[in-house]
């Protein structure tokens, strides 16, 4: 629909689409999701609105609620600017909906929601395990391989602008979820609207956003209180890390399993083939590589950046839609890294043909801006606490210039004939491996007060000595021998170069696969009921027992 058929027939205004849930009236009966089921034919354990069963406390001090989740539609939503394709895209009454015939399946939207509101499938499958007829009837072959989401019944939303009703109203029109709710939990409707019930919800009684530090001003807003019985804040027992680092709490967020070791690969292979191809850029110019070495050097730079290009290539969910990958240079930082490919590698053609010191340096700019597009890629995926840390971009682009160094320094052993460490380059390499333990122990150190939740830091404190030892110690120690004494045995350089390449591929490794925890969910308020200091104090003095 266009821009201008996105009106309100009660206002004349674009409305904006979002839902409230009341925490108090939920029962946890689940006919939300199976109506959304029945709606919009998913696939089994494949579900957009979900209802969580959640415990906290613990005897006599305990409590039950249900809480709905899904897509948020939120008023910014982190999933849309990441997307490479623009299959992802908000529309102007504030619904985030997927074209799923752009979509390539990389999952940069799954990762960079905080809500676990996406889903790819990449196998059909059925609810008996074989085809049945009605099955094969309502079938979605366009969602296989490609990112899924609640779209609050679109399609109801966009036939409601043509009949000039009213979702939220006439329940026709309105997302299956919220129609079928026996306890009336869950009310959908315009919050642009003043009068709208969702908007009078709201102003009459306090709410919360899912997450609202996050920023992304979710439009699922979640009321805890009644008339008889106010809200109360989180307790202890309900935010502890103990709490928090529990697996089977439903609060906590699954490690996510979009990008795997395919994915590694590319920020791997990647980001050491730009660090060589860096560092061989600042070893011509210190004197130790000649015009023929450093030709060599870019063509195996370009290799290495090739395969792991074709390791992520793989983990596409429909590859014949790759190229869908260019179309959002404007916001996506992996579309901003396939055009850096784009132009790191006519670079090395051009020096190639006409050795010119110019045209190194665009290349060694290049390969920087390919670890910078690499660094703010995996910075930007919003959903994933240990990865979003600002600290992050720099982490990726020291580590990056590190692995080209130890890359460089294992080459010059392999082939001391050609390729020439040389004091400088030991230094630079000694120099950031300083850089790397500097930044890895700031990043552990503060990993909880940046957000990053009690099962990712397990994983990253249990992998820290390893990586400081194996990754930054003994490098260390063997290249400034290297540097102090000129005339030591080419293998110490080599165990060095071997031991930062390593470094590199494991703590990436580890994080991506890993520590790679997803958001999950938190309540900032929590219904007053259940027992002991949990239980629902006494009626508010002169309150109306009539359900209104």
């Amino acid at each position: 629909m266009s821009g201008e058929q996105l009106i309100n027939s009660q206002t004349g205004k674009t409305p904006r689409w979002g839902m409230t849930v009341d925490l108090n009236r939920c029962v946890g009966c689940q006919t939300c999701t199976i109506a959304c089921k029945h709606s919009n034919d998913t696939l089994p354990e494949v579900q957009w609105r979900r209802v969580l069963d959640i415990e906290t406390g613990s005897f006599p001090n305990v409590e039950r609620l249900f809480l709905v989740t899904g897509c948020q539609h939120c008023a910014e939503p982190s999933c849309v600017p990441v997307c490479p394709t623009g299959a992802t895209r908000q529309r102007e009454d504030g619904l985030v909906t997927m074209d799923y015939d752009t979509c390539m399946g990389c999952g940069y939207c799954a990762v960079s929601c905080p809500y676990q509101a996406r889903t790819i499938v990449h196998d059909q499958s059925w609810y008996y395990g074989q085809e049945t007829e009605q099955e094969k009837k309502v079938e979605h072959p366009e969602r296989i391989g490609v990112a899924q989401k609640c779209t609050f019944c679109i399609e109801r939303i966009d036939e409601s602008y043509e009949e000039k009703t009213v979702p939220g109203i006439d329940l026709d029109y309105t997302p299956a979820c919220a129609t079928s709710c026996i306890a009336q939990a869950l009310v959908f409707g315009d919050f642009n609207d003043p009068d709208s019930k969702v908007s009078q919800l709201i102003e009459h009684k306090p709410f919360f956003q899912m997450q609202a530090h996050l920023g992304n001003d979710p439009q699922i807003k979640y009321l805890y209180e009644t008339p008889a019985i106010p809200g109360r804040e989180p307790a202890d027992e309900d935010i502890d890390d103990e709490r928090l680092a529990d697996p089977e709490n439903p609060l906590v967020g699954k490690r996510q399993q979009f990008w795997d070791m395919r994915a590694t690969m590319n920020f791997a292979l990647g980001g050491m083939s730009a660090g060589l191809g860096f560092v061989s850029m600042f070893a011509w110019f210190a004197g130790y590589l000649t015009a023929p070495a450093v030709h060599q050097i870019l063509i195996g730079s370009a290799l290495l950046m090739a395969v792991g290009l074709f390791s992520v290539f793989l983990e596409i969910g429909r590859k014949l839609r790759a190229m869908n990958g260019l179309l959002r240079p404007h916001t996506s930082w992996m579309t901003r890294e396939m055009y850096v490919v784009g132009l790191y590698y006519p670079s090395i053609a051009a020096w190639f043909i006409w050795p010119q010191p110019w045209l190194l340096v665009l290349a060694g700019c290049f390969a920087l801006a390919f670890l910078y597009s690499q660094a703010r890629m995996l910075q930007a995926a919003k959903g994933i606490p240990a990865w979003r840390v600002p600290m992050m971009i720099w982490m990726l682009l020291a580590t990056g210039l590190y692995e080209g160094s130890g890359l460089y320094a294992l080459t010059s052993v392999l082939v001391p004939e050609r390729f020439s460490f040389g004091s400088g380059v030991a230094a630079f390499a000694l120099f950031m491996a300083a850089v790397n333990a500097s930044l890895w122990h700031h990043y552990r150190n503060n990993a909880k007060a940046n957000g990053i939740p009690p099962l990712a830091r397990t994983v990253i404190n249990k992998m820290s000595p390893l990586l400081h030892v194996g990754g930054h110690i003994l490098p260390a120690l063997l290249l400034l021998a290297a540097f102090l004494w000129p005339a030591m045995p080419h293998w110490g350089t080599g165990i060095a170069g071997a031991l930062i390449v390593s470094g590199g591929f494991f703590w990436k490794t580890m994080i991506i696969t890993r520590a790679s925890y997803q958001q999950g969910f938190a309540l900032s308020r929590y219904p007053q009921r259940g027992s002991g200091h949990f239980a629902a104090p006494s009626r508010l003095e002169g309150y109306n027992s009539e359900v209104s």
